[in-house]
């Protein structure tokens, strides 16, 4: 359940499905954890990424024997440090737009 609906409704399309379900997969607990889950901000592939990262944190520390080194080599226990750009004064509106200097 993401946000009260379940998971294949707020995330649909087979896409979405393989990439939810990865961590599933990988520490093969398929069918095995019913998880609840609040997501908000950013966009939907955002709260995706959120999500699978979520579950990978938790099925690390719930069994950091079996778990941690399959999601570690998948690469869905490191987080995206990515962040938007802030806007400048003085850059037209944009982070990085610079104003057309005149050429002569």
């Amino acid at each position: 359940m993401v946000n009260g609906m379940p998971i294949e409704k707020y995330f649909p399309g087979l896409a979405a499905k393989t990439i939810w379900s990865r961590p599933f997969k990988l520490t093969e607990t398929e069918k095995k954890y019913f998880i609840t889950a609040k997501v908000k901000g950013g966009g939907k592939n955002g709260q995706l990424e959120a999500l699978v990262h979520a579950i990978a944190r938790a099925f690390s520390k719930a069994n950091p024997d079996k778990f941690k080194t399959p999601l570690k080599k998948a690469g869905l226990l490191t987080r995206d440090p990515r962040v938007r750009e802030r806007r400048k004064v003085g850059m037209g509106g944009k982070a990085r737009r610079k104003r057309q200097s005149p050429k002569r």
